[in-house]
């Protein structure tokens, strides 16, 4: 093992290089375009064999690691933003043909304006799309999720597509010191890739055909059931990975501070830091706060976030994302889990981010505050208003 200082983005990129991935799909983007540089210099001094092929397009890149992991191969692309949105059709084929494939993205603002920093609107807006997704929270998480994420996507169970997201600028171009594992214990962990679900030509078989009203249904029953089952290949991923490289991670959530909280955050992504900071200050002031983070939009962790909320006098939501005309995504997904699980804690949902703009301590500081003051609803921080736009 070696340490390193890496920002996000060039964590992922060693991650990817332990997994060893036989096709290397490269369209450039901000602020994706760190990651696929590195592996192109990679493959160019022999530290990783692969082939890389440059696209011409977002499209042409997802559309290549579907026809790589088709043939058998174990394939990576990356993307953002709107280069997300433009593979967007591509998603969906790579999801119900259940092609493995892991692809990073940098979360970043959406058009229009025109804007290049993060948010998260761009990767939550493809929740439906098949894929697992999961939210990386600083680079040493980004490394241990780019290796995990090839055994998660790759199980017989699952045979599902892996999108690890990370925070635009916040985490992609933050530098930290990163531990890399060696190469040994990586394949140690992580074993070459063979799969049934390939173009064979001694044992032909239909990919990629057309189903009709009778059976396209349980095709897609088939789908959900794969996302499902990474809930429990998960945590055996997370568990061997603690066994070999000593660091321990909490499966879909991760809980701080939640045992005897009244008031909790919810959040992904790299602003959980702050909010656990923030938590500590007012636990020294007498309030007991406390920090969910999800680390998996799909699978959506329903059980483990109501099984902490239900202790809680509050809780809210804070998200870099709304969904036009209702909610923030990630807050309707909350209250899903709560309602089906029959708890009524009062709720609030705080949109902020949107644009790269920041998030302060001062603003999570305010919201303990207003939801221990009884507040419910929606407020954007920074700009105020409620869920009418008022």
């Amino acid at each position: 093992m070696s340490t390193k200082f890496l920002s996000g983005n060039e964590a992922f990129a060693e991650g990817i290089r332990l997994a060893r991935p036989q096709v290397i799909s490269a369209y450039p983007i901000t602020p994706q375009t760190i990651v696929v540089e590195r592996l192109s210099e990679m493959v160019e001094d022999g530290s990783l064999t692969a082939e890389y092929v440059h696209v011409e397009s977002e499209h042409s890149a997802l559309s290549c690691a579907i026809g790589a992991s088709a043939a058998g191969a174990r394939a990576f692309t990356a993307t953002s933003s709107q280069g997300l949105l433009y593979m967007a059709e591509c998603l969906y084929y790579a999801a119900g043909g259940r092609f493995p494939i892991v692809m990073m993205n940098a979360d970043r603002s959406t058009a229009l304006p025109w804007n290049i920093y993060g948010d998260q609107r761009d990767s939550l807006s493809q929740l439906d799309s098949g894929w697992i997704q999961a939210y990386a929270e600083n680079a040493q998480e980004a490394l241990d999720l780019a290796l995990m994420s090839y055994r998660i996507a790759e199980n017989e169970k699952v045979s599902t597509p892996f999108m690890a997201n990370l925070d635009g600028f916040i985490l992609t171009h933050t530098y930290e010191l990163v531990d890399i594992p060696a190469q040994e214990l990586a394949d140690r962990f992580l074993p070459p890739y063979v799969t049934e679900n390939r173009i064979d030509f001694d044992s032909p078989r239909n990919m990629a055909f057309s189903a009709g009203p009778d059976t396209n249904f349980i095709f897609k029953y088939k789908e959900h059931k794969g996302v499902l089952a990474a809930r429990e290949v998960i945590s055996d991923t997370e568990k061997e990975f603690a066994e070999i490289f000593g660091r321990k991670y909490t499966g879909l959530t991760e809980n701080y501070r939640t045992d005897d909280a009244e008031y909790i955050i919810v959040t992904l992504g790299s602003i959980a830091g702050l909010c656990r900071e923030t938590a500590d200050k007012l636990r020294e002031k007498g309030v007991k706060a406390g920090v969910v983070r999800i680390r998996y939009m799909r699978p959506f962790p329903n059980k483990e976030i109501a099984d902490v909320i239900k202790k809680a006098k509050a809780y809210a939501v804070l998200e870099k994302d709304i969904s036009f005309g209702n909610e923030g995504t990630v807050y309707t997904n909350v209250n899903s889990a709560l309602k089906k699980a029959g708890i009524g804690v009062r709720g609030s949902n705080y949109i902020g981010g949107l644009g790269g703009r920041n998030i302060s301590a001062e603003d999570i500081e305010k919201i303990y505050s207003s939801i221990a003051d009884g507040a419910e609803g929606i407020e954007f921080i920074g700009i105020g208003g409620d869920e009418n736009g008022k």
